[in-house]
């Protein structure tokens, strides 16, 4: 996922609609009790039952918050997604991210579930992104960046999805220290735990989500309930490609419920990096990963065409 389309687009005012939406008293389990559960969640083990499409690559078709309240002409609202994507690439999961939910009361959550059930569908995880660092110098915005946490570890266990991609954001000042955040991460794994909802880290920016340093944050942290999204591309984009596969393989030995699967990935001197997607495979099945593979096609030209090629490369490879 690229930070400057993507994490841009998170205003304030969705984190004000976050943080009031929810009610605190979800948070009611024992913190002991979470601190010793693991996730059991039973993946499916038929190739194309593994697979999600993510909601991003069609964000162009897809009612977001940046539009204005009344859904612009042609997009779709995520509620219609599941049964889009079920028609378009016969693939009975997504992964939607925060930035194309119109709300979280439980009213709304309710009829997204509702409808991805009517279609045959469900979530294979959600992609949260937030502007708050966890890593923050200011006690305030770190506050902010754990309530937001939990705030979508709620989402994810109302639809039952059975993870959360929460960012790392930046904080403007301060460097991300492995220590700090591994002990400001404590909270959500323990509230994580309470929803049975696994939040992921993904290689995404190069400062804060670099693949080697979320690999060493999720070892300093040692709980069952935060793990990595080992992204196909993301990396190829900050580093050379031997270092690339090697931070994917150390994320992998980190995976749980969810990858992203991409092909090619833009740089930003704006050369395209081709991923040889086999390689990646590979590594997944030496960590013996039995989770799910979401396709984010996040190149240019057609996300439908993109998909549908990360679908077959997908069967080929799990075949």
């Amino acid at each position: 996922m690229k930070l400057l389309t993507r994490r841009n687009f998170v205003q304030d005012a969705s984190l004000v609609t976050l943080a009031t939406s929810l009610p605190n008293s979800l948070a009611s389990f024992s913190s002991l009790a979470a601190q010793t559960a693991e996730p059991t969640v039973h993946f499916a083990k038929v190739p194309r039952e593994r697979i999600s499409v993510a909601t991003y690559p069609f964000r162009e078709f897809i009612f977001g918050q940046h539009d204005e309240k009344s859904a612009s002409p042609g997009k779709m609202p995520l509620k219609d997604f599941p049964a889009h994507v079920v028609s378009k690439f016969n693939v009975t999961k997504i992964e939607p991210w925060s930035e194309h939910f119109q709300s979280v009361e439980h009213e709304y959550l309710d009829e997204l579930r509702n409808a991805a059930a009517k279609a045959g569908s469900g979530f294979a995880n959600i992609a949260a992104d937030g502007q708050n660092s966890v890593y923050s110098p200011d006690s305030a915005e770190r506050e902010r960046a754990t309530q937001f946490a939990k705030r979508w570890v709620d989402v994810a266990a109302h639809i039952a999805s059975p993870g959360v991609r929460i960012n790392i954001a930046q904080s403007k000042n301060a460097k991300p220290d492995i220590a700090q955040l591994a002990e400001s991460l404590k909270p959500i794994a323990d509230y994580a735990a309470s929803r049975n909802v696994v939040v992921h880290f993904e290689n995404d920016n190069p400062v804060s989500e670099d693949p080697f340093f979320i690999a060493s944050l999720l070892d300093r942290a040692n709980s069952p309930w935060l793990r990595a999204l080992p992204d196909f591309g993301n990396s190829f984009a900050a580093l050379p490609a031997q270092d690339a596969l090697y931070g994917l393989d150390r994320l992998f030995a980190h995976a749980y419920a969810i990858s992203h699967v991409k092909d090619a990935i833009t740089t930003p001197a704006n050369t395209v990096v081709q991923i040889d997607v086999a390689k990646i495979f590979a590594l997944a099945a030496r960590h013996h990963y039995q989770g799910n593979f979401s396709m984010e096609f996040d190149s240019d030209g057609d996300p439908y065409a993109g998909t549908a090629r990360l679908v077959a490369a997908t069967l080929k490879n799990l075949s």
